[in-house]
């Protein structure tokens, strides 16, 4: 009996080990988490926002793909632009609880040279459009959960998108700029974050 109990004290040691492992994963490699297939669920951040200095920042993120419409989509769409990129999928519970804050950012900058994009992980096009249709996006969503996952692999380089939601703020050079890891906070959050880039190309532009 002590022999049987002692080996399941290890197996369920062995298993809560695994799934603080595919939970936290700071350090992982991203794009290996990725090839892992996408039965994960969501990993919910907390909010916490990063922001790289524009001397910090890698090169520009190049990123192509198809969309719920069947259209293409990509950082040739977007170049000039500050870009708002959202990691999602219509099942993951703070995915949902976010979509009205990026609605309402997208409608306050939609004519102020900010584009938004999202990322669909792991659904379908019918319930990638259904979504869209539930919470009022208008902006494209590029469906990146088959195949080799190119939009996430492209991002995975420069920054460690380790949870789902993630958002991401791109200058208008397609740089990394700030990310919000998790559910964003509030729309006030993403907001400010997107005048701060505006704010820094404003500033470039005064510059030349």
């Amino acid at each position: 009996m002590s022999l049987r109990r002692t080996a399941t004290t290890i197996a369920l040691t062995l298993s809560a080990a695994l799934l603080l492992s595919g939970c936290t994963g700071e350090g992982a490699d991203l794009a290996s988490q990725f090839e892992e297939g996408s039965d994960k669920g969501y990993v919910s951040g907390d909010g916490s926002s990063l922001s790289i200095s524009e001397a910090e920042r890698t090169e520009p993120v190049e990123f192509s793909g198809v969309d719920e419409s069947g259209a293409e989509f990509g950082s040739a769409d977007t170049h000039g632009d500050v870009t708002v990129v959202n990691f999602w999928y219509a099942g993951c519970a703070p995915c949902r609880v976010e979509a009205p804050d990026l609605v309402a950012a997208y409608d306050e900058y939609a004519d102020q040279g900010v584009q938004f994009v999202g990322v669909n992980t792991r659904d379908q096009v019918a319930q990638a459009q259904q979504f869209s249709r539930e919470f009022g996006i208008e902006y494209p969503s590029i469906m990146d959960n088959a195949g080799g996952r190119s939009v996430q692999r492209a991002f995975a380089g420069e920054v460690p998108l380790n949870a789902v939601p993630t958002t991401l703020v791109l200058d208008r050079e397609g740089r990394v700029a700030h990310r919000v890891l998790g559910q964003l906070a509030s729309a006030s959050q993403l907001t400010t974050l997107i005048d701060e880039t505006l704010a820094e190309s404003s500033d470039t532009a005064g510059e030349q």
